[in-house]
């Protein structure tokens, strides 16, 4: 039998609105609540609020549940450590469920020579301790990033995001010696060029151009990276893109910095996103999906460079036992089941979209790997003016439908459902989606 949201309310219903209210009053207005859904339970890809509205979710808490909602051996898993040990401190003790996840992680990850594992709370502080590592190691000043990138918003992992303005503004100044550069945004290619007669001019300006001119490469730590950029618009590069950036960085003995947080985890079909691309990068930083909601950020670093010593970074509550128990069942799944799913069902939404392309004009671009696809709008197909009102408005369309949607990037809605989802549900969203865009057809 397939399912369907079913609102039994005007959104928000009473209970939410009430809620609602007390959030405006005693919350911080910095958070972007996109549409008013108050969340108060959850199971597989299904969200259901106070007053009884049930959402088919196409979001995963921004890729993070990737079991879905309350997986039952996430759950288990969860409560056997809850009666074991909350907390004691990773950073002055020893964990079990820590040191078993960092020897998991350590193996998983695509590195020569093995790799350790540093624990913090958040994809930020997996960003921030990449940051500082690098430094460490190879007592350099300078860093390269992407425009459009987006690393987190503590101040170090802010100063390399490029994302939006409004991350940035009132903040300055930043951590200073970072330079962005282009990414390999083929729909919208900074140099004017068609992929693949462009050569991957992006990163060739690099070399002939930036480190000739400005950048000295010999005083340039890391070069940090999304292997498919995220909050910049689920932007996938051509495949010899991150090969020819990890050629340059290795020739000036730059580290190749990953930022797998809303990519990794199964959530391309396979482990990392990287791995689509045949890279093996000095440091990556992970989240999001590791522990299925909990929070939860890892920084691992080929061995030979995590070479800081006793005291130069820790965190108080990064590595919790909860956490670490929580992502060891998660990886258990991904490795089971989750990741094959994710190919399979990434394949029949990528395919429905593209036939929704064929009929509906805002449709510019289709794009993704697994369950992590883009869809950018725009007003016309061969000005590809950007139509971020209308990408709002359809999102605010499916919320009222029950399908819950996010964007990213000026005008891209994404679709990042948790890995469990089925085929019947992948065609609700499809069909849910193509109501909204109808308008606009």
């Amino acid at each position: 039998m397939v399912k369907y949201p079913e609102i039994k309310t005007p959104l928000p219903g009473p209970l939410a609105t009430k809620l609602i209210e007390m959030d405006r009053e005693f919350v911080s207005p910095s958070y972007t609540r996109v549409y008013p859904l108050v969340a108060q339970s959850g199971e597989g890809v299904w969200i259901q609020d106070p007053d009884g509205n049930t959402f088919l979710d196409f979001t995963a808490g921004i890729a993070v549940c990737a079991t879905g909602h309350c997986h039952p051996a996430v759950v288990r898993a969860i409560k056997e450590q809850a009666d074991l040990l909350l907390h004691m401190s990773g950073t002055d003790f020893y964990y079990t469920p820590q040191i078993m996840l960092a020897k998991t992680l350590a193996l998983l990850m695509p590195m020569a020579g093995g790799g350790k594992v540093y624990f913090g709370n958040s994809g930020a502080e997996a960003v921030e301790a990449a940051f500082k590592l690098a430094r460490w190691h190879t007592r350099r000043e300078l860093n390269l990033a992407f425009f459009g990138a987006f690393h987190g918003r503590t101040m170090g992992a802010l100063s390399l995001t490029a994302s939006k303005t409004i991350q940035k503004k009132h903040y300055n100044p930043l951590v200073p010696g970072i330079t962005h550069i282009p990414y390999a945004y083929c729909y919208r290619c900074p140099f004017n060029l068609c992929y693949p007669t462009c050569g991957t001019a992006c990163v060739q300006w690099l070399e002939e151009t930036l480190f000739r001119t400005t950048v000295p490469p010999e005083e340039v730590a890391a070069i940090f990276v999304e292997p498919i950029q995220g909050e910049g618009g689920y932007i996938v590069p051509p495949p010899e893109f991150h090969r020819e950036l990890h050629k340059i960085a290795h020739k000036y003995g730059i580290l190749f910095i990953v930022d797998e947080v809303q990519s990794g985890m199964g959530r391309t079909g396979r482990m990392f996103a990287i791995e689509h691309f045949g890279v093996s990068p000095d440091i990556m930083a992970i989240a999001k999906g590791v522990a299925s909601g909990m929070p939860l950020g890892a920084m691992v670093a080929r061995s030979e460079i995590m070479d800081w010593e006793a005291g130069s970074h820790a965190s108080t509550f990064g590595g919790n036992p909860i956490s670490c128990r929580a992502a060891l069942a998660t990886i258990d799944l991904l490795h089971s089941e989750l990741m094959a799913n994710a190919t399979l069902r990434g394949e029949q939404l990528m395919a429905g979209l593209e036939r929704l392309q064929e009929s509906i004009e805002c449709i510019g671009d289709v794009r993704g790997m697994g369950l992590m696809v883009g869809v950018e709008l725009v007003q016309d197909r061969q000005t590809k003016e950007r139509a971020g009102d209308w990408r709002n408005q359809v999102i605010q369309k499916a919320f009222q439908k029950g399908l819950l949607l996010l964007g990213c990037g000026e005008n891209t809605i994404r679709f990042c459902p948790a890995l469990t989802v089925n085929e019947q549900e992948i065609d609700v969203c499809l069909n849910i989606f193509e109501e909204c865009l109808r308008p606009w057809a």
